[in-house]
């Protein structure tokens, strides 16, 4: 996939994404309001290793396999440093020289200079960048991003009725904003999981915000 200027995406996302996809070089950060930002990050990823391209994820030591196969994700191609320690972003440039697309989970207090440094690598070699800062992380990712993705309203669940049942899926709005032709807020309403775990639409025409913000 290396001559390829866009890495596709789960269908359901597309429109989240001004190209149709995930830029070569781009930096995208994922956060939610109300939890939900590591399924989306998974399913960000997903596409892409259906597709052949190689991906890791740092930094999650508790992150789900069951729920990352469930959400597509090809595990053949996809590798995990759940502990990357004080080196964190040491490993994760070395990453950046080795896979197309990086999932990763920064440590808490993350210095401006390690943020921009990998930032410019990721561009340099036309690899994704997936940044999903931390809950308890303070403050934001510093290393700035070409596009916003955030869980903004995790809704409902289905599956319980009157005390019995169990959780089947979830209902969640999430948007996209950035820069330049991703300026304009844009929003999707998804089931994350679906009933079978996957990654689906929650209405039939997802929506486009009005809002805009300076490039």
């Amino acid at each position: 996939m290396a001559g390829e200027r866009l890495v596709p995406v789960l269908a359901p996302l597309v429109p989240l994404f001004p190209d149709g996809g995930l830029r070569r070089g781009s930096t995208v950060v994922v956060t939610a309001v109300a939890g939900g930002a590591t399924s989306l990050a998974l399913a960000v990823g997903a596409a892409p290793s259906q597709a052949g391209a190689w991906c890791a994820a740092l930094g999650w030591p508790a992150l789900g396999m069951v729920a990352a196969v469930g959400l597509g994700v090809a595990l053949e191609r996809f590798a995990l440093v759940p502990h990357p320690g004080e080196q964190w972003a040491a490993v994760t440039a070395a990453l950046i020289d080795a896979v197309d697309v990086i999932l990763v989970r920064p440590p808490p207090g993350v210095r401006l200079a390690d943020a921009r440094r990998l930032v410019a690598r990721a561009r340099e070699r036309g690899v994704v960048l997936v940044v999903c800062p931390a809950p308890q992380g303070a403050g934001a990712w510093p290393g700035g991003s070409d596009l916003q993705l955030v869980v903004a309203e995790a809704g409902r669940w289905r599956g319980l009725e009157y005390g019995h049942g169990y959780l089947q899926a979830r209902s969640v709005a999430v948007t996209s904003i950035g820069r330049g032709a991703a300026s304009r807020q844009r929003r999707v309403s998804l089931w994350l999981p679906g009933a079978d775990g996957a990654l689906s639409e929650e209405q039939a025409h997802a929506g486009v915000a009005t809002t805009s913000v300076a490039g």
